[in-house]
């Protein structure tokens, strides 16, 4: 009879023993792993918030137009201006297939190596043409800011998706506050020139190119280098589904196939009506709120051209701005109504406030009165920003959701580049700035009508079809006895009718 090794008793305690070591490793592992994610949370919201800081930034117009520079307003308004809105267009696709394939971190180093290019030129700069190569690379920046926005899934779990995107946006919102109030209060009461201002935004962003240097670069990205495998138990992306299970992507993968097809998915989703009157929502409006943006410094400077720098209010009037836009994104997403119905009328009704608030703000003479039209014109668009990304997003994958807005944002983009070449470039109306704000103005005012006319044909639709359930349900009783019969004998033809 063959001794046993080890009794039953010792080896029960062996186990248990086993058993508590692996139940002291996991915490510890949990441990470690939640401490790593917190300290991503922190650096990003940092390097968020950090990159935001250029005080200068609500300043640059009258900079451009005041002693240190002498640019003439017709300069500003139809040579350089203009130069914003072709460059983001010319980069804006390829930015967006780099930001993927190089895995975001050196699209975001790119980023901050144009943020100091732009205040080097606004620097350094004499001529007009310096002025347009600063436009131009404040294109770039402003098209690099889907590495951000995209970057930060790369580095978390899905269930962690929600809360990273909340603290990264409030991050940024608080970013921009601060840094309009800064820049007001250095001029207002600190009495520093333009000229100053825009040294101390290039110490800013010089040091966020350095915080940009420490961001970890993400294995994997959405569209270009996913995972070969499932290692982490994750379920399969849209793209790997589409690709037939290899996200690799050989010579003759999902490169030259999958991503064709995820464009014809987004056309045929585009037969959704709330996807497509959000998504038609995104590029009109937004391209009439971007240009607005872009030339309301001149209009400012045009009511009111102050003599005494301590009088330009532009960054209090961005602080102001940003802290009402993030107060109606949260509140939008309180709002509980049956969007099916309503979207055409709220959309409708904020685009004619919209266009009421253009109107005010190229009549008054008050430039009180001005920026208070801004400051709710921006509020108002806000409003329904998260409102859109909710009504497109809640149906689609992260890739297909992804591709939509990267096909919306084209789409607005391409349309604020033909409305800046007809009415603002020299080379066609070449509007001064009041002409312009009449556009906008008309611009917006068609919008609405569109829009609420929609919501009559809606409205009208529903109450069509509340009449029919109505009278259906009156012809029910009657028809009941005659029907109980023939529904027994035939079982499938009532399923069939059903």
């Amino acid at each position: 009879m063959v001794p046993r090794i080890m009794p039953p008793s010792c080896c029960r305690a062996g186990e248990a023993m086993s058993k508590k070591d692996d139940d002291a490793k996991k915490p510890a592992s949990e441990t470690a792993t939640d401490q790593r994610w917190k300290l991503q949370v922190f650096y990003l919201c940092f390097y968020g918030f950090m990159t935001q800081i250029r005080p200068g930034e609500s300043f640059i117009t009258p900079y451009l137009l005041g002693a240190d520079k002498n640019f003439t307003q017709t300069e500003v308004t139809n040579v350089i201006t203009p130069v914003l809105t072709y460059s983001y267009m010319a980069v804006l696709v390829p930015i967006f297939l780099l930001t993927d394939y190089l895995r975001y971190k050196p699209v975001l180093v790119l980023q901050s190596l144009s943020h100091i290019s732009i205040w080097l030129l606004l620097v350094l700069g004499t001529s007009v043409l310096a002025m347009q190569l600063m436009e131009f690379f404040y294109g770039v920046t402003m098209a690099a800011r889907i590495a951000y926005s995209s970057y930060i899934f790369s580095l978390v779990a899905p269930s962690r998706y929600q809360r990273m995107a909340s603290y990264s946006r409030s991050a940024v919102l608080l970013g921009v506050f601060t840094s309009s109030v800064l820049g007001q209060l250095c001029v207002t009461l600190g009495g520093v020139s333009f000229l100053t201002l825009n040294y101390i935004s290039l110490g800013f962003v010089s040091f966020g190119l350095i915080l940009t240097l420490f961001l970890e670069r993400p294995r994997r990205s959405l569209f270009f280098n996913r995972p070969g495998g499932a290692g982490d138990g994750a379920a399969p992306a849209e793209l790997d589904k589409m690709a037939g299970g290899d996200g690799g992507g050989g010579p003759g993968g999902w490169r030259e196939a999958a991503l064709c097809r995820m464009l014809r998915e987004v056309g045929a989703l585009a037969r959704q009506p709330q996807l497509r009157l959000w998504s038609l929502w995104w590029v009109f409006n937004s391209a009439g709120y971007y240009l607005m943006l872009y030339y309301v410094q001149i209009l400012w400077n045009e009511i009111y051209p102050a003599m005494d720098n301590r009088r330009v209010y532009n960054g209090g009037v961005d602080a102001a701005s940003t802290l009402l836009g993030a107060g109606a994104s949260f509140a939008a997403g309180y709002m509980k109504i049956r969007w099916t119905l309503w979207s055409e009328l709220v959309i409708g009704v904020v685009t004619a406030f919209q266009a009421g608030l253009l109107l005010l703000m190229n009549t008054t003479s008050n430039i009180w009165l001005c920026y208070a039209a801004y400051v709710l014109f921006r509020g108002s668009h806000q409003f329904l920003v998260p409102i859109a990304i909710f009504q497109i997003a809640t149906s689609l994958s992260k890739e297909l959701c992804a591709l939509v807005f990267g096909v919306n944002t084209f789409f607005a983009t391409v349309l604020k580049t033909i409305i800046t070449i007809i009415v603002a470039d020299k080379r066609g109306l070449g509007l001064s700035v009041h002409p312009q704000f009449y556009v906008y103005f008309g611009y917006f005012t068609l919008l609405a009508v569109v829009y609420l006319l929609a919501a009559v044909g809606v409205g009208i639709r529903h109450s069509r079809q509340k009449q029919l359930a109505e009278l259906a349900l009156a012809k029910e009783p009657c028809q009941l006895p005659a029907e109980a019969p023939a529904q027994e004998k035939s079982p499938e033809a009532g399923t069939v009718r059903a």
